[in-house]
Protein backbone atom coordinates (compact mmCIF):
# COMPACT_ATOMS: atom_id res chain seq x y z
CA UNK A 1 0.00 0.00 0.00
CA UNK A 2 1.33 3.42 -0.97
CA UNK A 3 1.91 5.99 1.76
CA UNK A 4 1.38 9.75 1.71
CA UNK A 5 4.02 11.96 3.35
CA UNK A 6 2.66 15.40 4.29
CA UNK A 7 5.23 18.11 4.95
CA UNK A 8 4.77 21.46 6.65
CA UNK A 9 7.01 24.25 5.31
CA UNK A 10 7.69 26.95 7.90
CA UNK A 11 9.97 25.72 10.67
CA UNK A 12 9.94 22.21 9.17
CA UNK A 13 11.46 22.25 5.68
CA UNK A 14 12.73 25.74 6.48
CA UNK A 15 14.88 25.65 9.59
CA UNK A 16 14.25 28.36 12.18
CA UNK A 17 12.35 30.66 9.85
CA UNK A 18 9.24 31.04 7.71
CA UNK A 19 8.62 31.79 4.05
CA UNK A 20 7.08 35.21 4.86
CA UNK A 21 10.18 36.19 6.87
CA UNK A 22 12.46 35.13 4.01
CA UNK A 23 10.31 37.07 1.51
CA UNK A 24 10.26 40.14 3.75
CA UNK A 25 14.03 39.96 4.18
CA UNK A 26 14.31 40.81 0.49
CA UNK A 27 12.38 44.04 1.16
CA UNK A 28 14.19 44.99 4.37
CA UNK A 29 11.06 44.18 6.39
CA UNK A 30 12.25 41.10 8.25
CA UNK A 31 11.70 42.49 11.76
CA UNK A 32 8.09 43.40 11.05
CA UNK A 33 7.34 39.89 9.83
CA UNK A 34 9.14 38.19 12.72
CA UNK A 35 6.80 40.16 15.00
CA UNK A 36 3.79 38.91 13.02
CA UNK A 37 5.10 35.34 13.25
CA UNK A 38 5.34 35.72 17.00
CA UNK A 39 1.80 37.10 17.21
CA UNK A 40 0.27 34.25 15.21
CA UNK A 41 2.25 31.57 17.09
CA UNK A 42 0.94 32.98 20.37
CA UNK A 43 -2.62 33.05 19.05
CA UNK A 44 -2.88 36.84 19.17
CA UNK A 45 -3.90 37.01 15.52
CA UNK A 46 -5.33 34.40 13.14
CA UNK A 47 -4.24 33.39 9.64
CA UNK A 48 -6.54 35.88 7.80
CA UNK A 49 -5.19 38.83 9.83
CA UNK A 50 -1.64 37.60 9.31
CA UNK A 51 -2.16 37.31 5.55
CA UNK A 52 -3.68 40.79 5.34
CA UNK A 53 -0.75 42.32 7.21
CA UNK A 54 2.00 40.64 5.18
CA UNK A 55 0.11 41.53 2.00
CA UNK A 56 0.33 45.19 3.04
CA UNK A 57 4.05 44.84 3.81
CA UNK A 58 4.64 43.33 0.36
CA UNK A 59 3.24 46.19 -1.71
CA UNK A 60 6.53 46.42 -3.66
CA UNK A 61 7.12 42.68 -3.98
CA UNK A 62 8.32 41.32 -7.34
CA UNK A 63 8.93 37.84 -8.75
CA UNK A 64 12.66 38.52 -8.45
CA UNK A 65 12.26 39.06 -4.70
CA UNK A 66 10.33 35.78 -4.36
CA UNK A 67 12.93 33.85 -6.39
CA UNK A 68 15.77 35.29 -4.30
CA UNK A 69 13.93 34.45 -1.06
CA UNK A 70 13.36 30.87 -2.19
CA UNK A 71 16.91 30.31 -3.38
CA UNK A 72 18.53 31.93 -0.34
CA UNK A 73 16.34 30.39 2.36
CA UNK A 74 17.86 28.03 5.00
CA UNK A 75 16.35 24.78 3.74
CA UNK A 76 16.98 21.48 5.46
CA UNK A 77 19.52 19.37 3.61
CA UNK A 78 18.51 16.51 1.29
CA UNK A 79 14.86 17.51 0.71
CA UNK A 80 15.08 16.59 -2.96
CA UNK A 81 16.78 13.28 -2.15
CA UNK A 82 14.02 12.35 0.30
CA UNK A 83 11.29 13.16 -2.19
CA UNK A 84 13.09 11.25 -4.96
CA UNK A 85 13.25 8.21 -2.65
CA UNK A 86 9.56 8.57 -1.74
CA UNK A 87 8.72 8.56 -5.45
CA UNK A 88 11.07 5.65 -6.12
CA UNK A 89 9.29 3.37 -3.65
CA UNK A 90 5.86 4.34 -5.00
CA UNK A 91 4.80 6.66 -2.19
CA UNK A 92 3.54 10.24 -2.46
CA UNK A 93 4.76 13.51 -0.95
CA UNK A 94 2.96 16.82 -0.58
CA UNK A 95 3.61 20.17 1.10
CA UNK A 96 0.73 21.81 2.96
CA UNK A 97 1.53 25.23 4.41
CA UNK A 98 -0.18 28.36 5.64
CA UNK A 99 2.44 30.38 3.71
CA UNK A 100 1.65 31.98 0.33
CA UNK A 101 0.94 29.60 -2.52
CA UNK A 102 3.27 31.54 -4.84
CA UNK A 103 6.20 30.44 -2.64
CA UNK A 104 5.02 26.93 -1.73
CA UNK A 105 4.31 26.00 -5.37
CA UNK A 106 8.01 26.34 -6.22
CA UNK A 107 8.57 23.06 -4.38
CA UNK A 108 6.89 21.15 -7.21
CA UNK A 109 10.20 21.63 -9.00
CA UNK A 110 11.94 19.78 -6.17
CA UNK A 111 9.79 16.68 -6.57
CA UNK A 112 6.64 17.18 -4.49
CA UNK A 113 3.56 15.55 -6.00
CA UNK A 114 1.36 18.39 -4.75
CA UNK A 115 1.64 21.68 -2.88
CA UNK A 116 -0.96 23.74 -1.06
CA UNK A 117 -0.51 27.22 0.40
CA UNK A 118 -2.67 30.20 1.25
CA UNK A 119 -4.05 31.73 -1.94
CA UNK A 120 -2.47 35.09 -2.67
CA UNK A 121 -2.85 37.14 -5.86
CA UNK A 122 -0.08 36.96 -8.44
CA UNK A 123 3.07 38.99 -7.80
CA UNK A 124 3.31 41.97 -8.21
CA UNK A 125 -0.03 42.48 -6.48
CA UNK A 126 -2.78 44.19 -8.45
CA UNK A 127 -5.70 42.81 -6.45
CA UNK A 128 -6.37 42.21 -2.74
CA UNK A 129 -5.78 38.98 -0.87
CA UNK A 130 -8.98 36.96 -0.39
CA UNK A 131 -9.28 35.91 3.27
CA UNK A 132 -11.34 32.86 2.27
CA UNK A 133 -8.28 31.46 0.47
CA UNK A 134 -6.07 31.66 3.56
CA UNK A 135 -5.39 28.25 5.08
CA UNK A 136 -5.53 27.34 8.78
CA UNK A 137 -4.81 24.27 10.89
CA UNK A 138 -8.17 22.67 10.11
CA UNK A 139 -7.61 23.16 6.39
CA UNK A 140 -4.48 21.00 6.61
CA UNK A 141 -6.63 18.08 7.77
CA UNK A 142 -9.16 18.66 4.96
CA UNK A 143 -6.41 18.86 2.33
CA UNK A 144 -4.83 15.66 3.65
CA UNK A 145 -8.16 13.86 3.22
CA UNK A 146 -8.53 15.28 -0.30
CA UNK A 147 -5.01 14.12 -1.24
CA UNK A 148 -5.72 10.64 0.13
CA UNK A 149 -8.72 10.37 -2.21
CA UNK A 150 -6.75 11.80 -5.12
CA UNK A 151 -3.82 9.41 -4.72
CA UNK A 152 -5.85 6.41 -3.57
CA UNK A 153 -4.09 6.30 -0.20
CA UNK A 154 -5.81 5.24 3.03
CA UNK A 155 -5.75 7.76 5.88
CA UNK A 156 -4.09 5.01 7.93
CA UNK A 157 -1.10 5.27 5.58
CA UNK A 158 -0.38 8.99 6.06
CA UNK A 159 2.69 10.44 7.76
CA UNK A 160 2.79 14.10 8.80
CA UNK A 161 5.93 16.17 9.39
CA UNK A 162 5.56 19.47 11.26
CA UNK A 163 6.81 21.72 13.99
CA UNK A 164 4.16 23.93 15.54
CA UNK A 165 0.57 24.68 16.54
CA UNK A 166 -0.71 24.76 12.94
CA UNK A 167 0.31 21.09 12.63
CA UNK A 168 -1.37 19.88 15.81
CA UNK A 169 -4.74 19.04 14.21
CA UNK A 170 -3.03 17.16 11.39
CA UNK A 171 -0.86 15.21 13.83
CA UNK A 172 -4.03 14.20 15.62
CA UNK A 173 -5.67 12.95 12.43
CA UNK A 174 -2.91 10.66 11.12
CA UNK A 175 -1.42 7.55 12.75
CA UNK A 176 2.24 8.54 12.33
CA UNK A 177 3.81 11.95 12.81
CA UNK A 178 7.33 13.33 12.91
CA UNK A 179 8.04 16.47 14.95
CA UNK A 180 10.86 18.32 13.15
CA UNK A 181 12.68 20.94 15.23
CA UNK A 182 9.34 21.29 16.93
CA UNK A 183 7.93 23.47 19.67
CA UNK A 184 5.87 22.37 22.68
CA UNK A 185 2.60 22.30 20.71
CA UNK A 186 3.47 19.14 18.80
CA UNK A 187 6.66 17.71 20.32
CA UNK A 188 4.68 15.87 23.00
CA UNK A 189 2.09 14.31 20.67
CA UNK A 190 4.33 13.21 17.77
CA UNK A 191 5.15 9.57 17.10
CA UNK A 192 8.77 10.52 16.41
CA UNK A 193 10.87 13.59 17.07
CA UNK A 194 13.85 14.92 15.12
CA UNK A 195 16.14 17.83 15.86
CA UNK A 196 18.71 18.73 13.23
CA UNK A 197 19.27 20.03 9.73
CA UNK A 198 18.86 17.03 7.42
CA UNK A 199 15.44 15.86 6.22
CA UNK A 200 16.81 12.43 5.32
CA UNK A 201 17.54 11.79 9.00
CA UNK A 202 13.93 12.67 9.88
CA UNK A 203 12.65 10.48 7.03
CA UNK A 204 14.79 7.57 8.30
CA UNK A 205 12.58 7.46 11.41
CA UNK A 206 9.64 6.25 9.31
CA UNK A 207 11.35 4.92 6.18
CA UNK A 208 11.31 1.26 7.20
CA UNK A 209 7.67 1.33 8.27
CA UNK A 210 5.30 -0.08 5.73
Amino acid sequence: MARLHLFDLDGTLLKGTTAPVEISRQLGLEAETVALDRAISEGLIGPPEYAAQVYTLWADLTEAHVAAAFEGAPWLERIREVWAEIRRVGDYCAVVSLSPSFFVERLIGWGAHATYGSRFPAVPFTEPVDPTGVLNAAAKVEIAARLCREFGVASADCIAYGDSLSDRDLFGSVPVSVAVNADRHVADIATHSYVGGDLWEAYELVRSMG
